[in-house]
């Protein structure tokens, strides 16, 4: 072995021993977030439920974002009377790596790397890469059945962190990473059988797929930018440094409310480390009192019926994000809309970690929790009123 290949070797196998899987860890810790009985305390009444594809898994992979952003793009499929096809997530998670890689090595190693992406990144992918159906590229190995990236990222890590270091990178260096990749999870098909017909990955997302990633917007709220002008969000899994349109906190769940009812779903980015973000349970709320305050018997209660929330303001809002109390987390898709009991309207979303939870992999947020909570959105243009669009100048 010669010292380059040591020198990798080495870089690889240190980063694979200490980085833990961040997706499993946040589950893991939600599993704490929870009461019993929780179910009986919620009388959910459907408003708006909108075509969604069958709930998703996972497993230990942090690419939530190509999951959720993919279902989108299978109701998306259904929204335009389409039959919609399970899109591989994986085939998209990969590619964003490469591009990832080239932007870490670029930058001489100061960005973000990891399984992290950005619901925008499935568009950028179909755009460059095309899309191929999941029974076409599956990522998992003869005795997978699902995802584990546990071993695999942190040696994708150590080539590029090798590469960003050295005094001048090789041209055969994504070379490398590619074969890591192929190792792992396969080769991607040059071309591939779906239903009788020869496709291509670009031909499918043309001509089966079907959506024009043109079509689609980024949105978000921060009172530190001007608002209804575009601006880069800085988080670490924005390595494309792609902009965002700004509107102010109330129009987060206005356009959410409007896309619903003209029959276009959400996807969602936000911060799920809340004490008051319940997986099993399947509620996330905003509670009037800090956890940290609250006695043993109203931890207890947290997930046994509807509760009163605080207003959240702009202020507050900025703030969590500038202390780190409101992280990016996760990617889910918003398909609709439901009432408790009391008339309180909470959106139902679909996540990726399977049908574990109390509601079989869905969720109900309140809208309280998505104006303090939510990272981002991405929608279809056409579901924004005229008078944002006009306002954000689409």
């Amino acid at each position: 072995m010669n010292w380059n290949k040591s020198i990798l070797l080495a870089a690889a196998l240190f980063s694979a021993a200490v980085q833990v899987n961040a997706q499993d860890n946040i589950i893991n810790a939600l599993k704490n977030n929870a009461s019993d009985n929780s179910k009986e305390g919620f009388k959910f009444t459907e408003v708006i439920n909108l075509g969604n594809t069958s709930i998703k898994n996972q497993g230990s992979s942090g690419t939530c974002w190509s999951y959720s952003g993919n279902s989108f793009l299978e109701s998306e499929m259904i929204r335009m009377g389409k039959q919609p096809v399970e899109i591989s997530q994986i085939f998209t998670a990969r590619n964003t790596y490469i591009e990832k890689a080239k932007n870490f090595v670029r930058l001489h190693g100061d960005q973000a790397q990891g399984d992290g992406g950005q619901l925008h990144d499935v568009l950028t992918i179909f755009r460059q890469y095309g899309a191929v159906p999941r029974e076409a590229y599956t990522g998992l190995q003869a005795d997978q059945s699902l995802n584990n990236f546990s071993e695999m990222g942190p040696l994708l890590q150590g080539i590029t962190e090798t590469v960003a270091k050295s005094r001048k990178p090789s041209s055969t260096w994504l070379k490398a990473f590619t074969a890591a990749m192929d190792a792992y999870l396969g080769e991607v098909p040059e071309s591939f059988q779906y239903k009788g017909k020869s496709y291509t990955p670009r031909t499918f997302a043309d001509q089966v797929v079907g959506i024009n990633p043109d079509d689609y917007v980024g949105i978000s709220s921060f009172d530190e930018h001007a608002y209804y002008k575009p601006f880069v969000l800085l988080i670490p899994d924005n390595w494309s440094f792609e902009r965002f349109y700004n509107v102010q906190i109330n129009d987060l769940t206005d356009i959410i409310d409007n896309a619903l009812k003209n029959g276009y779903t959400v996807a969602w980015a936000t911060d799920v480390s809340e004490k008051s973000f319940s997986w099993k349970n399947g509620v996330a709320y905003v509670p009037e009192k800090p956890f940290e305050k609250m006695s043993e018997e109203e931890r207890a209660n947290m997930f046994n019926g509807p509760k009163a929330e605080p207003a959240i303001t702009a202020v507050q809002r900025q703030e969590a994000f500038d202390d780190y109390s409101t992280t990016d987390d996760h990617g889910m898709h918003i398909v609709g809309l439901v009432k408790d009991q009391t008339g309180k309207e909470y959106y139902i979303v679909k996540n990726s970690w399977g049908e574990s939870n109390d509601y079989k992999g869905y969720m109900y947020a309140t809208k309280e929790y998505v104006r303090y909570k939510t990272i981002s959105i991405l929608l279809h243009k056409k579901a924004l009123t005229k008078n944002l669009s006009s306002k954000l100048g689409l």
